[in-house]
């Protein structure tokens, strides 16, 4: 049993890394490959599969690392941030998805329960797949980004109240009382899990950091500790894993918790992609294949188009309401769960789910791919969104028209914010400019001179003359949106200093080959920086002393 188990689940990582290198060497999302894997062993070809109850589990482990990882890093401040827009994405997407669905069933001749099973279940977003994208591209801490994981938890409590409704009508328990049930079972754990997180876990973490592997130990435990018992309270593993990060996240080890977590949520997360690949069946394909690939081009294609209308009424530019809605482009693994507790409940076929997964590959295949790539996509199809542009915010009074101003800073989130003062002090006329509404309105109520725009886009760049500034510094670490602003100023002979930010340094090295004066790699930059501190500093203990109190007034 355990030679065979051992010799199944090798064949299966041989199989995914060929096929890894395969996409790598391509530059496609190592995601497709793993769900091709698991095409190729599961049932329907090669049946490699015979023990799923264990690979089903490790693929839920991995669901349960990956959700701790978030909760890690998870920025509470940046989640507040876009709570509002996030709310109404949330719930406006549900709505309008549910409803278009409802009526594509309704035509493609599925009953009135089916249809209203499918078009709910085909709302919803994989929270698993957006961020491990989102990480991949280290875009987690975007605009976009950010709005996505807000949006992604609006989405996941809408999803678990559904799940709630049909067992509660299944089990003849009624609604009402399970609304309450849950309600006050979250009174209850709210202000537990603030107090274990504030008094208790620091003292416990001071001692298990001595020892790096004591601290790795622990904290896997603390994740299945925590998970474990939401479950046995009626939440999901998925909730009970991001909440065990987020109570870790205070902590001033959560980066080196993070790293060692992170090997074992990759391994787990392959296992998890594959198992939903040996989900499609060949069979179930072929008997559906006109409503998988209508269902499959609504979302690819229609649940974008509705972000970036709701995202457009919220006053978005079309950029960030293109990004955001590609990265919402595939159904989620609550879709699943949803459709499954139909069947259950005696609601639905099996047929429907064998349906849902090949519409889940197409489309979570579909849109690995554009999350990969949406910054070009978005540059080549861009005129087609000219009528996606918020008419609230071109009409306000933010972008009356500009006379050129001596220092331009693009991109006011985290750095743009550490650098205003210091540009405060060079006593020269400035504007901040930002792609974020809400960002903007902030500024405007605080009366900093501020412009609402996408600094990629060659026509505003016009608009704001940015040629003739003297100093322009960048914040945005994009690489698309740092050689599309010195290509401009390029065609323009610009003269003045231009600071632009990307991620690598094969990127700074191509920004510096198009004009730049200086380029921010973030790494790079801390790393000199400290180098500064050090040399400053030497080995004196007041010296470091002396420093830790002017970081802390900073």
């Amino acid at each position: 049993m355990l030679e065979e188990l051992f010799f199944e689940i090798g064949i299966i990582l041989v199989i995914a890394a060929a096929l890894s290198m395969l996409m790598y060497r391509f530059k496609q999302p190592l995601i497709i490959a793993y769900i091709i894997t698991g095409v190729i062993v599961g049932p329907s070809l090669l049946a490699l599969t015979g023990n799923p109850e264990i690979l089903d589990l490790m693929a839920q482990i991995g669901v349960a690392f990956l959700l701790f990882t978030v909760g890690l890093g998870l920025n509470w401040r940046n989640v507040k941030d876009v709570g509002g827009i996030a709310l109404a994405a949330g719930v406006g997407q549900v709505l309008f998805t549910s409803a278009i669905g409802f009526l594509i069933a309704i035509l493609l001749g599925f009953d009135v329960i089916t249809s209203a099973y499918i078009s709910v279940a085909f709302a919803f977003s994989s929270t698993i797949v957006i961020v491990k994208l989102l990480m991949d591209k280290e875009d987690l801490d975007s605009l976009y980004g950010r709005i996505s994981i807000g949006f992604l938890l609006v989405q996941d409590f809408i999803a678990m109240l559904i799940l709630l409704g049909i067992s509660g009508f299944s089990s003849g328990v009624s609604i009402e009382r399970l609304i309450a049930s849950t309600s006050l079972k979250a009174i209850v754990l709210i202000p537990l899990f603030w107090f274990i997180s504030v008094k208790l876990l620091p003292r416990i973490l001071a001692y298990v950091a001595r020892s790096q592997e004591l601290l790795f130990i622990f904290s896997v435990a603390w994740c299945f500790l925590i998970a474990g018992a939401l479950v046995m309270l009626g939440f999901g593993v998925e909730l009970g894993a991001l909440i065990a990060g987020v109570t870790l996240s205070s902590s001033v080890y959560y980066q080196e918790i993070n790293s060692r977590i992170r090997p074992l949520r990759d391994f787990f997360l392959i296992i998890f992609f594959i198992m939903l690949g040996t989900q499609l069946s060949l069979v179930s394909v072929t008997t559906s294949l006109v409503p998988t690939i209508v269902f499959s081009l609504f979302v690819l294609i229609g649940n974008p188009v509705i972000v970036m209308f709701l995202m457009r009424l919220l006053g978005y530019h079309q950029r960030t309401g293109f990004l955001f809605g590609t990265a919402v482009a595939q159904i989620s693994e609550f879709s699943f769960i949803l459709l499954v507790a139909g069947v259950a409940a005696g609601h639905l076929s099996t047929d429907v789910v064998g349906m849902a997964t090949a519409v889940g590959l197409v489309t979570i295949a579909g849109s690995s791919f554009m999350i990969q790539h949406n910054e070009k996509i978005f540059q080549r199809f861009k005129p087609m969104f000219v009528w996606m542009e918020p008419k609230t915010i071109l009409e306000s009074e933010l972008l009356q028209e500009h006379k050129a101003t001596e220092i331009l800073l693009m991109g006011y989130h985290r750095t743009g914010a550490e650098l205003l003062p210091a540009l405060k002090q060079l006593k020269r006329p400035y504007v901040v400019v930002d792609f974020d509404p809400v960002t903007i309105r902030g500024l405007a109520e605080i009366e900093e001179p501020s412009v609402y725009g996408d600094v990629g886009d060659q026509a505003f760049l016009e608009e704001i003359k940015a040629d003739h500034s003297r100093l322009i510094i960048s914040t945005i670490p994009d690489f698309v949106i740092s050689t599309a602003l010195l290509s401009f100023l390029r065609s323009r002979d610009f003269k003045g200093v231009v600071v632009v930010s990307v991620h690598s340094d094969e990127e700074a090295r191509q920004c510096y080959e198009l004009g730049a004066t200086y380029v921010i790699v973030p790494p790079v930059l801390s790393g000199k920086k400290f180098s500064e501190i050090l040399v400053s500093a030497k080995i004196g203990k007041k010296n470091w002393n002396t420093l830790r109190k002017q970081s802390i007034m900073v």
